[in-house]
């Protein structure tokens, strides 16, 4: 894999239900994971749980990672029937020089570069009732997931993020904060102010509905050199 710098951001005071891992596997290798819990669905115990359960592995490949979330979802239905216990995940393994990712639910990952960039996965801005539908925990047998698998090139710059960040950010604005950042950490400083300033304000760009969204929000943000 690449070499790799990563930060993360978070601030979990609207509802405390998202979570996240950043786990280094050796050998530039690693596995990145957002949980957005479901608001009044068990959502902080259920990302908890599942950021824990895959802590506890080291995947070879996605379809490991697949099997933690068939399991964890089995576990969550039983105890909440589809009710209670939900998250989505959204999870990036480098291994080799493959991005492998699953996700479950609607929180979006970016590979992002000088030339564009590209959502690979999930939902960005507004809210997505299907999103809730595909969290784990939400059926007896685990919904589709999306799996997808990219080559990273050198500059690219990978995000994932939870809808705290992009209710309140466009995918436009996003990339280009992430573009024009030097490394990560000024990335993350620069859309933690935009949505600071918004959140003050009370308001966002009419595009992504003019109404701020106050939600937890958590991000993580990776550069490959």
């Amino acid at each position: 894999m690449l070499a790799s710098t990563v930060t993360t951001l978070q601030d979990n005071s609207a509802h405390g239900e998202d979570n996240l891992l950043t786990k280094d596997l050796g050998n530039g290798d690693f596995l990145d994971v957002v949980m957005d819990g479901v608001t009044g669905h068990g959502g902080e115990q259920a990302s908890t749980e599942l950021a824990e359960a895959l802590n506890g592995t080291e995947p070879a490949n996605s379809d490991e990672i697949q099997t933690v979330l068939e399991e964890m979802n089995a576990d969550f239905y039983s105890v909440g029937a589809g009710r209670f216990l939900l998250t989505t995940v959204s999870a990036v393994l480098g291994r080799g020089n493959q991005l492998q990712i699953v996700t479950a639910g609607d929180s979006p990952i970016f590979l992002i570069n000088k030339d564009g960039h590209q959502k690979i996965s999930g939902h960005a801005g507004g809210f997505m009732h299907v999103g809730v539908a595909r969290a784990i925990g939400a059926s007896e047998q685990l919904g589709q997931t999306h799996r997808v698998e990219v080559q990273p090139s050198p500059g690219d710059r990978l995000v994932l993020a939870t809808d705290g960040i992009t209710d309140n950010m466009s995918i436009d604005e996003l990339a280009e904060v992430v573009r024009n950042a030097a490394t990560p950490e000024a990335a993350a400083e620069s859309i933690e102010s935009t949505i600071h300033m918004r959140l003050q304000d009370g308001y966002v760009p009419e595009t992504l509905g003019v109404r701020f969204r106050y939600d937890d929000r958590t991000c993580i943000i990776r550069f490959f050199e």
